[in-house]
């Protein structure tokens, strides 16, 4: 009997932290999930978003025995010891003071990995941005040498805060909270809002979007509306949600019950896509026939492997993703920040630098924290 008692007193103690921990907000657990709207989405099907294409998460590429098995694949991920997936030596970088650049001209800065900060016809665009080690997603992702170097108070006022999808490589608890007051508005895909609402985002910052609805601002984003298809408003700026073939999970729970997503963003006559993750399929090709070559895309090249091929751009890929898209500059990041996966730290930049030379491409390849001008 009493070793009885033990056993259950070491399982209620287990399932007690196992709770606290899970509690914390980051983890999103606990929130409030609108439905209505998600259920209503075409692209919500059989209980979960679907891609354009069936898209197998994992493809069991490295053999047979492998096929479709997950966790064989996170184990040799988790065990594998090539130290070329990490520099070692620091990254150089660049501390820019952020909140002096101007605003009269088109200007970007990548912060590693996929977070990054852009200006357009005077307006500041934040996407992905994760600048906060911070419990838990500090277990899950430690940041290369010499790239952490940014933090939520090297931010300036931000006129629009893009999130791609809710992966903690992308939607950074910490960072959100500690800007929550200096953003004007947030964009997002369907089912992101409850997590901003859960982190005390005011219901008039968050515009949450389906694929191919657009987001007008006329003069400020306190005069909106949201349509479909609609050109740019005068003086103003126009951000469209765009399919990407990904895929979600915060952590625990059903898959797909948040949609992913790439951006469009229009103003002054200019246009940068924000590619998001995602792998090939014909969206590329789509978007350029709709938009026609955009000014600057910011492509994924980085954390791909043959054993999720569909979900992340591969080197392969990327060739058909410029050749496509015909954008006029290409920025390529999901890289040089983070060990997601297995190839060498290194390779997703001189993968870029070769197609760059090969298709004549201009490649804006730049250290982080340094002021490129597009």
């Amino acid at each position: 009997m009493k070793v009885l008692l033990i056993i259950l007193g070491i399982i209620l103690l287990l399932v007690g932290s196992g709770l606290i921990v899970l509690s914390h907000p980051a983890f999103g657990l606990w929130r409030h999930v609108s439905k209505e709207r998600i259920q209503a989405s075409p692209n919500y099907r059989d209980g979960m978003f679907q891609n354009q294409e069936p898209t197998p998460q994992f493809t069991g590429a490295i053999s047979g025995r492998d096929k479709n098995s997950p966790w064989r694949t996170l184990w040799r991920f988790l065990t594998d010891k090539d130290t070329l997936r990490v520099p070692s030596e620091p990254i150089p970088a660049v501390k820019t003071d952020l909140k002096s650049l101007p605003t009269d001209s088109d200007w970007l800065v990548w912060f590693g990995h996929s977070s990054y900060l852009f200006c357009l016809s005077g307006k500041r665009y934040l996407v992905d941005p994760v600048l906060k080690p911070e419990w838990p997603s500090s277990l899950m992702m430690k940041a290369f040498p010499g790239t952490d170097i940014y933090r939520p108070e090297d931010l300036p006022d931000i006129d629009a805060l893009i999130l791609t999808h809710e992966h903690w490589d992308h939607m950074d608890y910490a960072t959100l909270r500690d800007i929550r007051e200096r953003v004007k508005q947030v964009v997002c895909p369907l089912g992101i809002a409850d997590y901003l609402r859960y982190w005390e985002y005011k219901d008039e910052q968050i515009t949450e979007m389906d694929w191919y609805e657009s987001h007008t601002a006329k003069r400020s984003y306190s005069e909106t509306v949201l349509q479909c298809n609609g050109p740019t408003a005068e003086g103003g700026q126009t951000i469209t949600c765009l399919p990407s073939r990904h895929f979600s999970n915060r952590l625990l729970g059903k898959r797909n019950q948040t949609l992913w997503a790439s951006f469009m963003v229009e103003a002054g006559g200019r246009k940068v896509y924000i590619g998001g993750d995602g792998g090939y399929d014909k969206r590329f090709a789509q978007i350029h026939e709709r938009f026609g070559s955009v000014d600057l895309a910011l492509l994924e090249n980085g954390q791909y492997n043959a054993n999720w091929k569909y979900i992340h751009t591969t080197p392969e890929d990327l060739e058909k993703v410029i050749l496509d898209l015909q954008a006029k500059q290409v920025f390529t990041v999901h890289h040089d920040k983070f060990a997601l996966s297995v190839h060498p730290w290194s390779e997703p930049s001189s993968v870029a630098r070769a197609l760059a030379a090969k298709h004549h491409l201009r490649l804006l390849d730049a250290p982080i924290g340094t002021v490129v001008y597009y």
